[in-house]
């Protein structure tokens, strides 16, 4: 016998008698016409043929990185990775409980109900401006003794001046303190 049976080889080379098998079968093994094992070549065509994570991963090596790179660079990356998918976990979470809303959609809910309040205050003038020109007119007669005539058209352009003052007010200390 030239070189090294199976088991010999698989002694050599620290895999198990079937890794050695189908590693035979595989043809990464160099093999004598009897059917032996050429240690020395097979070691070599193994290493360039066999993935070093899975060599590494057999031989109960180190799996934490492959490659050229060393190993603090990859735990790094490791570790940030981890660190970011524990993070977008908790915003999940939270959202999901309802503690964190989405910026976009508050913006528009809260643009949406600021603009209808503007427009609610914006018709008040000429919604009450006749009630009110009614009230005036009836206190007045009451005061006086003699019918009086308050237009509400008048009433109604004093309300919406200061109306629209007010709202101008409130617009400037929004633009203030935004």
């Amino acid at each position: 016998m030239e070189g090294l049976s199976e088991r010999e080889y698989s002694a050599h080379s620290g895999l198990s008698r079937g890794a050695v098998q189908k590693a035979r079968k595989a043809g990464r093994l160099v093999v004598y016409k009897d059917g032996s094992i050429n240690a020395a070549a097979s070691d070599v065509r193994r290493a360039d043929m066999t993935d070093p994570d899975q060599h590494r991963r057999s031989t109960g090596g180190d799996a934490s990185f492959s490659g050229p790179a060393d190993s603090s660079s990859y735990l790094k990356a490791r570790t940030a990775l981890t660190v970011y998918q524990a993070q977008e976990r908790q915003l999940a979470i939270q959202k999901k409980k309802g503690t964190l809303v989405d910026r976009a959609r508050a913006e528009t809910l809260v643009f949406r109900l600021a603009r209808q309040e503007r427009d609610v205050w914006v018709t008040w003038p000429s919604r009450v401006a006749a009630l009110m020109a009614a009230e005036v007119a009836m206190e007045v007669e009451k005061q006086s003794g003699s019918p009086v005539m308050i237009e509400a058209a008048i009433l109604q352009r004093v309300l919406e001046t200061h109306v629209t003052a007010q709202l101008d007010a409130l617009a400037d200390l929004k633009v203030s303190l935004g």
